[in-house]
């Protein structure tokens, strides 16, 4: 016959693996529609799909310093020739003319196809002599002497003119051959990885390239100079913050955990006890995770990490048993401090459900994930841990100390009308701060320095690299309708350009007009005999013999016969990869996404001059910036609303319980009083208060209203003994550790759970003493 203690752990077990398996078919995601609401806007969806894959999001800016000139020169064409054809790039590019070759050689096939110069009067005698003389005038420029070599074939610069729109007046400075700083001290290259933004794996083995190409190439040149490599972009933030995250967590997380365990050995005296108070909390988190991701069909990741943190008052619930059980017996635990527990657990759930109605999705998840495991951890609590650790659970008793603390308690009432001055100069304070309180920039969650921010805008200023912050987005109905949107949006963009307010912009139709666009150029050009006599008219007495120029009537015969340029002719060429990075299929047809240059670095684009510019021609403006500082305000603004909307039905459940207006207040004022001086003291401390501030504040609240419900026991007749007051100040001592350890944290999204919940809880419970437990007058 089977025991009860066998059956409970064999459901439980059996329980646990079915989660196990649920969660092993789970979907997690980590991409930044943990952000998105579930109706995004426009502007939101474009947003989000340049985070995870646009083009912008894949660009990696390197420099090279030290040595001199000629050096860096050789370290940029070393590194270049090797992670060209080490694979795992879209694109690598140092200014070097060899570097553009396959580019060159595809514009010239395609130059009359291509080039924005071809119109009717291109090929007149007129236009043919000022083009042609045009093209002579240019030839000592950097870009002439790289056509120079085809003049034959292009006299009238069609390849020139290709080549300049690419990035008008914004080309970095040479250095040897290659491109460099605007100061000349670093050899600069741009690469385009094939790895989306999103992608942090493929972001980090790019990475591991760049700087393994880097050691080649500096052992290659010449006088072993003292080299140095500068490396940015969004894909190296990406790869330093998730491995300053895992480091931050994996330091902390030892230091917590030897804090956590020598604390409750100390109190349990026993391992298989410490080994069972993890089964509630391990639980909850299974749980969490299998009922998100059956009913959202996928998992944040950022939901597994905060979610586990909402869940940590399920350590408490251990220790309440252990310690309450071990003195009086599990049928009086169950009759006399069970009840307490439950209310405490339902005033966490009722907190933690109102995020189920967000409009945001991971907030949701959020809420659901803490709901489904502090609940869960509650049931093993009551069911499981019980039948697990036996009828008699041995914990030392109190000692002295816990005697004497149970004697302050008190008296703690004496300190009321102190901490209510306190309380009103801290509430008066947070008043008078209102409007500075909360942090409505994204950045505040960054990991990324001022100074790592500061490099990154110099090197993108040096590069003339397009920035990630302003974004233009075309459509149409078909891949041919998107391209034509995609020029007349080029139009109005070029005339901002030359007004100086924007400072120019990346388009696919630079490397694959529309085939409207090309077939209109082609009409213009003119049969070869008719050509010939004009080419001949119209360099009568230039320098340059229309003799020499048989290449030029062949390429503009050809031209006529060949057609468009189509999407399949750029296979197998970095074009390809630029266009399709840009131009993409969505929803209700194709896309064409246009970043947009600044007019000079960190000068903000005026928004509305741009919008006034483009109205009426069904392009839609994104400034991804404030797109997401207003996305993030809303989430904000949310989750604040939700919280007190989880508060009031938090209000509603006590006030039904405790059936007594002066209790409930009492429990109230303790949980406000200690919101406010969390608030306060941050604020105080130079913290402008975010999201993950908001998410502690939830966790102190749920941790509080336990410490202040046992306390109120005493209220209702029933003396809290030193058991009790020992469990509770275990249980606080805890979570001031694990959490307080966060602090330490240089993270910022862990250093504010750290500085809000370690202090909260102490906190907390010094307010319940105070407010809740009943005076004992001497």
């Amino acid at each position: 016959m089977m025991s009860p203690r066998v059956r409970v752990f064999l459901v439980w077990l059996v329980l646990m693996c079915a989660g196990v398996a649920v969660v092993s078919q789970s979907r997690f995601s980590a991409d930044i529609s943990f952000f998105l609401p579930s109706r995004p806007t426009p502007e939101q969806q474009v947003l989000v799909a340049q985070l995870k894959d646009g083009s912008v999001s894949r660009l990696l800016m390197v420099a090279v310093g030290g040595g001199d000139a000629k050096q860096r020169a050789q370290a940029s064409q070393a590194m270049r020739q090797q992670l060209a054809g080490g694979g795992g790039f879209l694109s690598v590019q140092n200014g070097a003319a060899a570097a553009m070759d396959s580019e060159r050689d595809f514009f010239l096939r395609h130059r009359y196809q291509l080039s924005p110069a071809v119109n009717a009067e291109r090929f007149t005698e007129a236009g043919l002599r000022d083009a042609v003389g045009e093209t002579i005038d240019g030839l000592s420029s950097p870009l002439g002497m790289m056509v120079k070599p085809f003049l034959a074939q292009d006299p009238t610069g069609e390849l020139m003119a290709i080549l300049e729109q690419f990035n008008p007046g914004a080309q970095p400075e040479m250095r040897a051959g290659v491109w460099a700083s605007r100061d000349g001290e670093r050899a600069m290259l741009l690469l385009e990885t094939q790895a989306l933004g999103s992608d942090i794996d493929g972001q980090a083995q790019a990475v591991e390239r760049v700087q393994a190409a880097f050691d080649t190439a500096k052992a290659k040149v010449e006088g072993t100079p003292n080299l140095d490599l500068q490396l940015s972009g969004p894909g190296v933030f990406a790869v330093k913050s998730r491995e300053s995250i895992k480091a931050e967590v994996s330091r902390l997380l030892v230091i917590s955990t030897i804090g956590i365990v020598g604390v409750l050995l100390w109190v349990y005296r026993s391992p298989r006890l410490l080994a069972l108070g993890l089964l509630p909390m391990v639980s909850g988190a299974l749980a969490g995770v299998v009922v998100v991701s059956l009913v959202h069909g996928e998992v944040f990741g950022i939901t597994v990490g905060f979610g586990s943190a909402l869940i940590g008052e399920a350590v408490d619930y251990a220790i309440y048993f252990f310690v309450q059980s071990g003195r009086m017996g599990l049928s009086t635990w169950r009759q006399t401090f069970w009840p307490t527990i439950r209310l405490g657990v339902m005033t966490s759930a009722l907190g933690f459900g109102a995020l189920l109605f967000s409009g945001f999705p991971g907030l949701s998840q959020l809420g659901l994930y803490a709901l489904s495991g502090v609940v869960t951890a509650a049931l093993v609590t009551r069911f499981v841990l019980p039948t697990l650790a036996g009828q008699v659970v041995s914990v030392p008793e109190p000692g002295p100390w816990v005697h004497r603390a149970l004697g302050w308690l008190g008296q703690a009432y004496r300190l009321r009308v102190w901490v209510a001055i306190a309380a009103v100069l801290a509430g008066a304070y947070l008043w008078q701060q209102r409007d500075s309180l909360w942090d409505a920039n994204l950045s505040a969650l960054s990991t990324v320095s001022a100074d790592e921010a500061e490099a990154d805008g110099r090197l993108r200023t040096d590069l003339a690299a397009p920035d990630a912050r302003y974004l233009v987005m075309a459509s149409g109905a078909d891949q041919e309708a998107a391209l034509q949107a995609a020029e007349r949006v080029g139009a109005r963009l070029d005339a901002l350009t030359e007004e100086g307010v924007i400072g120019g912009y990346d388009s696919p139709v630079r490397f694959l007009p529309s085939a409207r666009s090309q077939q209109a150029r082609l009409n213009h050009l003119p049969d070869r005999a008719v050509l010939e006599v004009r080419l001949r008219a119209a360099l009568v007495d230039a320098p340059l013999s229309a003799d020499k120029l048989g290449p030029f009537l062949d390429g503009v015969a050809a031209a006529r016969e060949a057609g468009p340029v189509r999407r399949a002719d750029l296979d197998g060429s970095a074009m390809a990869l630029a266009v399709d990075a840009m131009l993409t299929p969505g929803a209700k047809g194709w896309n064409v996404v246009i970043p947009l240059r600044p007019p000079a670095a960190g000068v903000d684009m005026p928004v509305d001059r741009l919008q006034a510019a483009l109205a009426g021609s069904g392009a839609l403006f994104v400034d991804l910036k404030g797109e997401f500082d207003t996305l993030y305000g809303g989430y904000v603004g949310e989750a604040v609303r939700l919280a007190l909307a989880g508060c009031a039905l938090i209000v509603l459940l006590l006030g039904v319980t405790l059936r007594s207006v002066g209790r409930l207040a009492r429990v109230l004022i303790a949980l406000a009083l200690t919101v406010v001086g969390v608030l306060a003291a941050l604020h105080l401390a130079g913290e402008r208060l975010h999201l993950l501030h908001l998410v502690g504040m939830l966790l102190i609240v749920a941790v509080g209203s336990n410490y202040a419900l046992f306390f109120d026991r005493a209220a209702g007749g029933e003396a809290l003994d030193a058991a009790t007051l020992m469990s509770l100040g275990v249980a606080t001592l805890t979570t001031a550790i694990g959490f307080g350890t966060l602090a330490a944290s240089h993270v910022p999204v862990l250093q504010a759970i750290g500085v809000t919940v370690g202090p909260g809880a102490l906190l907390a419970l010094l307010m319940a003493a105070v407010f809740v437990y009943p005076p004992r007058r001497t």
